[in-house]
């Protein structure tokens, strides 16, 4: 099955890469620049295409992106500490930004005659962006299969949708994922803050999982606090 990888540069989606390079035949990496506040992730999505030996194509949507507002991921806001269950997070949320991505990418792969698109969002996603859920992932496959009715026949796999953060980690582990080479800190500085919602649900899956945590982070010990009062990841 020649499959198409979105890929941001995080932890999920360059461990997804790996995978379907072991499983299937990887014809290339799709990321998109839609004005986030920083592109350093999109840097590690092109090493992994690299490493993997395969295309890496960036999409500009950044005028797309300039409507997307009254996120902290595209506009000038604070992006907050804590875990990602937390009521402050919704304020990272933008609307449809799977929805528009993943059109283009069946557009994109459909053009490419690939036979699947494969994302990389997991269950740790459901607390707060919708377009992360089961329901999303099955109604979006309805929706492509009247849009190239009759002209491409392309899957979505999202091998990850009900898998825990840990679990990806494992997966991304049995994969020789090189973790260190992903991107998953919203704020972009020089290494991951250890503070805001993918800081701390990266470094506690790391944690479930059982398995060495190599990333550099600012605040290193904040997910322990950060992470009390909320239920641990089904591992």
């Amino acid at each position: 099955m020649k499959t198409l990888v979105v890929c941001s540069g995080g932890l999920d989606s360059v461990s997804l890469a790996h995978k379907i390079a072991a499983e299937q035949t990887l014809i290339g990496l799709l990321s998109f620049d839609y004005g986030q506040r920083h592109r350093k992730e999109v840097e590690f999505a092109a090493l992994a295409a690299k490493r993997l030996g395969v295309p890496h194509q960036v999409i500009d949507i950044t005028a797309i992106g300039k409507s997307l507002t009254g996120s902290a991921l595209t506009d000038d806001l604070e992006v907050p500490d804590g875990h990602y269950a937390e009521e402050t997070m919704k304020i990272t949320v933008v609307p449809n930004r799977n929805a528009i991505m993943l059109a283009i990418a069946f557009g994109v792969a459909a053009a490419k005659k690939a036979d699947a698109v494969a994302v990389a969002v997991h269950g740790g996603d459901h607390f707060i962006y919708p377009d992360c859920r089961p329901g999303f992932i099955d109604a979006f496959q309805v929706m492509q299969n009247h849009a190239l009715d009759g002209y491409a026949d392309v899957k979505l796999l999202a091998p990850f949708v009900t898998v825990p953060k840990s679990g990806i980690v494992r997966e991304g582990a049995k994969y020789h994922t090189p973790f260190a080479e992903t991107w998953s800190c919203y704020k972009g500085g020089e290494k991951h803050c250890g503070r805001c919602g993918t800081c701390v649900e990266r470094r506690e899956a790391f944690h479930l999982a059982g398995v060495t945590d190599t990333t550099v982070y600012g605040d290193p010990d904040f997910w322990v606090a950060a992470t009390q009062g909320f239920k641990a990841e089904e591992v």
